[in-house]
């Protein structure tokens, strides 16, 4: 998988918890969640949830 299908796979996670649209415009590896999308802390579990599941991985809580 490149780092192309990652971001876009990435974006696609996270649309739907984005309050500030106008951020997904300009997604990259730089995005911040909070500030770039305005994602509030309680669904930042839920795109952690999500991205562990589309990408088969685990990510600790110490690495959220």
């Amino acid at each position: 998988m490149t780092d192309k299908e990652i971001i876009e796979k990435l974006k696609s996670i996270v649309t739907p918890y984005t309050q500030r649209k106008e951020g997904l415009e300009s997604f990259n590896e730089e995005t911040d969640f909070i500030n770039d999308l305005k994602i509030n802390s309680a669904n930042l579990v839920d795109v952690v949830l999500d991205v562990e599941d589309e990408f088969n991985i685990e990510i600790d809580n110490d690495a959220m």
